[in-house]
């Protein structure tokens, strides 16, 4: 299912260290994927043709005297809480172009040490509790967040320690010090990894100078902010007015509210406007970016381009050739890694935030294959532009998307991060209730439309991550080829 979260990972950096183990290119010598004779589709389960009809439950919502909303997921199954702060205006899509890094910093710092506690005294609480507790502040995200849960028993103790990280962080130069030591071998290390180097290019092709093209904090920066920076940020930024403050669990609306007063009362309201956030300009022409690895024995490929708004009319309808493409089992899988045996995986999504997004689609493969490799995705995108897709195939795809909606209902926080989602997005209050229905109607003909419309082979950005000396030349037959080092500078490569 198409259900991606609306603020993106704190560090995309660790999702593309995933990326790489779990997309990892074929190596000489390794175990081979089965051939698709062995992967047999049986289609014998009983599936019912009826549209999955549900009413989420609703969160109840309260607004507090300084502006901060609450809403409350009432479950009492389990004697557990989870909690999730949200702060318009302190991610890092609000950093300023030479301080790169800053919001993701200032958050990281509210965790190391108040007024009162130092950075091990807070873990040493939590550890004492059985709870988590996690700041963040994503590098494109507009929003920082707090995030935690507990057992029932030990939730004011957690709202406790979550005040006081919030509303009296010290941002100790020492502690500061140390944060910089501890986080600048993870510049030099996220540049040997192809699938940060290619994620961050492509970005940057999709979107240009607007903030959605931050996927990681500047190492520059680094060294210019000090912890007097991160304050000021922290009090310009960190501000109640259009806050969020979501519970799900094992709590009611009363002691919700009861806590949120206790605990976060004496966060003062700024009376300022709730701050905005605008869309990249359009994609410019389509390019091949080429970032030059010496000696890699594989080639990892992105390509991209802008998506839209959850909101867009759509939607749907891309999300549902979205499924059929680079879903589960999807084409992309069946062709590339089942059938030639290119890789090990390959998939495409679609991002949802409060701008328009990207869609994406993602593989590593060996050098020797670069070629075909690309040739077939290029190709299986085509097919969806050109080709309605069979009533069946894609009657399969959007009962996947509904089944997986249909699962996720059983998470209590999946369910609030519905409401967050609605929130945060602008959506309206029945759409979960409708998803399932909304998916169902998708046609052929609209799945088509979609993919002709934001696949166009004229906006599909191609970013490979390899050894220029052996695949320049076979990017070349996909487009105007551009050179850059893993520092993103334009190379000259013999």
């Amino acid at each position: 299912m198409m259900m991606i979260s609306s603020s993106r990972a704190m560090v995309v950096a660790s999702a593309s260290l995933l990326f790489a183990s779990t997309m990892s290119a074929q190596q000489p010598g390794a175990p081979q994927p089965p051939p698709s004779t062995q992967m047999v589709l049986k289609g014998k389960a009983p599936v019912s043709e009826e549209v999955l009809k549900v009413k989420l439950p609703v969160a109840k919502e309260t607004t507090m005297p300084n502006g901060l909303k609450l809403m409350v997921l009432e479950d009492h199954r389990l004697p557990t809480v989870s909690f999730q702060l949200m702060i318009p205006g302190a991610g890092g899509y609000f950093d300023p172009a030479d301080r790169a890094g800053l919001a993701t910093w200032t958050a990281s710092m509210v965790r190391e040490g108040t007024s009162s506690k130092s950075s091990a005294q807070i873990s040493e609480a939590l550890e004492t509790m059985g709870a988590s507790l996690f700041t963040s502040a994503g590098s494109s995200s507009a929003n920082a967040e707090i995030d935690g849960s507990a057992l029932t028993e030990s939730l004011p103790k957690l709202m406790e320690v979550s005040s006081d990280i919030l509303l009296h962080p010290a941002f100790a130069p020492a502690e500061w010090d140390r944060y910089k030591a501890r986080s600048k071998p993870q510049f030099t290390q996220l540049r040997t990894n192809p699938g940060f180097l290619g994620s961050e290019m492509l970005t940057k092709a999709v979107f240009g100078t607007h903030p959605a093209s931050r996927i990681f904090a500047s190492p520059a920066a680094i060294d210019v902010v000090t912890a007097a920076d991160l304050s000021e940020y922290y009090k310009t930024h960190y501000i109640p007015d259009h806050a969020v403050l979501a519970f799900a669990g094992d709590i009611t609306v009363d002691q919700a509210k009861a806590l949120a007063t206790k605990y976060f009362g004496e966060w003062k309201k700024a009376g300022v406007p709730e701050p905005k956030v605008a869309n990249p300009a359009p994609i410019g022409a389509a390019k091949v970016y080429l970032i030059h690895r010496p000696n890699s024995v594989q080639t990892t490929l992105f390509v991209g381009t802008q998506a839209l708004l959850r909101t867009d009319k759509d939607y749907m309808s891309l999300a549902v050739a979205n499924r059929v493409l680079g879903g589960v089992m999807g084409r992309l899988f069946r062709h590339l890694r089942e059938e030639k045996g290119y890789t090990y995986g390959i998939g495409s999504g679609i991002d949802a935030t409060p701008y328009v997004g990207a869609w994406t689609a993602s593989t590593s493969v060996r050098t020797d294959v670069t070629e075909p490799a690309l040739r077939d995705l290029m190709n299986e995108i085509a097919q969806m532009r050109d080709t309605p897709v069979p009533d069946k195939e894609l009657a399969d795809s959007k009962r996947s998307l509904v089944a997986a909606f249909a699962l996720s209902l059983e998470s209590p926080q999946r369910v609030l991060g519905y409401s967050i989602d609605r929130w945060e997005l602008g959506l309206p209050a029945n759409y979960f209730d409708t998803y399932p229905a909304m998916i169902s109607a998708v046609t052929p003909a609209q799945a088509q439309a979609a993919a002709k419309k934001y696949w166009d082979p004229g906006r599909l950005e191609i970013v490979a991550v390899g050894d220029a000396t052996k695949i320049r030349d076979i990017l070349a037959k996909f487009g105007n080829v551009e050179v850059y080092d893993a520092d993103g500078k334009p190379v000259v490569v013999p």
